[in-house]
């Protein structure tokens, strides 16, 4: 192990992603009461210029008119672009008016580690002057060719920071990548399309603390075709995914939680290793399979999760 260790900045528990327009209050009363692990309010895409003024509104309502800890969930709002004239009053009203009540904000399109540095500098002025004893921290949509090749400074820049997300629709459109459908498969391509950039992303979130969050599946009528998304990006070591319509939410539950039998093992696996430990081996065998310890640390990561979901019910 080399010298250099970024542990995990900070955890939460982020199996499903409930995106709801703000503009919406009905959706966003609806999304509180949900499954969802966390949900954003969103401002950005999802929302007509005409509307981002009481899209605006309608999230500090929501913030602080609704106990979202005490239903189990973080609550993020994703802001206007840098390259809108939108974004500076989105955090300005929403640290300085409900700074104590949001957990993160969702920086979009982040191209470059300064775009996070200047949504980090507004908000730390913000808390200062307003005495804000919390810290709400940021994370970053990785959605262009220019995020994703500087995914890796992007990850490093420290700070607030918290996830990145893989934004597979607005990457398609930068990357003008041929798709079917937002997050679905060419079948033109001999496999999946994503995997080497959710790969990328991930590889540079667990390189320096970062939790790694796939993103939306548009079609929200295949619901096959959602969970084997989740799956791959599961696989590949995402720890949750959008849901861009309720029915996803209980979908991405599912996927990015531990199966009890594989809970079951991997404490059989702790409890081997610490009884070879006694009497003095380095590895050990479980059920005719060899382990050691990186079985070890596979086997906490299960018990982690099992344990944050357990926390949240």
């Amino acid at each position: 192990m080399s010298h250099t260790l970024h542990p995990l900045r900070k955890q939460r528990l982020q199996r499903s992603e409930l995106a709801v327009p703000a503009s919406n209050t009905t959706m966003i009363e609806k999304a509180a009461d949900s499954p969802a692990d966390y949900v954003f309010l969103d401002l950005e895409d999802a929302v007509a210029p005409p509307e981002k003024e009481q899209a605006r509104k309608n999230a500090i309502e929501a913030l602080n008119d609704i106990n979202w800890a005490a239903k189990g969930k973080t609550v993020s709002v994703r802001v206007n672009g840098l390259d809108t004239h939108y974004m500076y009053r989105d955090v300005v009203d929403v640290m300085e008016q409900a700074g104590d009540k949001v957990h993160t904000l969702l920086v979009p399109k982040v191209g470059v580690p300064a775009d996070l540095y200047m949504v980090e500098a507004m908000v730390n002025q913000i808390e200062q002057g307003q005495g804000l004893k919390t810290r709400v921290g940021l994370e970053a949509l990785i959605e262009t060719a220019l995020g994703m090749a500087n995914v890796e400074t992007i990850a490093q820049f420290g700070g607030r920071l918290e996830a990145l997300h893989f934004g597979v629709a607005d990457y398609a459109a930068s990357m003008r990548a041929r798709t079917v459908n937002i997050g679905g498969l060419n079948p033109d391509y001999p496999g999946d399309q994503w995997h080497a950039s959710i790969t990328r992303m991930v590889i540079a979130c667990r390189a320096f603390g970062l939790r790694a969050i796939d993103g939306p599946f548009g079609d929200f009528s295949d619901p096959e075709g959602y969970k084997a998304g989740a799956k791959r990006a599961a696989a590949l070591g995402c720890e949750g995914k959008w849901a861009i319509h309720p029915s996803q939410v209980a979908l991405a539950n599912e996927v990015f939680s531990p199966p009890t039998t594989e809970v079951s093992k991997a404490e059989r696996i702790i409890d081997e290793l610490r009884k070879a430990e006694i009497e003095g081996r380095g590895a050990a065998s479980l059920d005719g399979k060899m382990i050691d310890a990186a079985s070890e640390k596979m086997a906490q990561n299960v018990i982690d999760v099992a344990k944050a979901i357990a926390a949240r019910v």
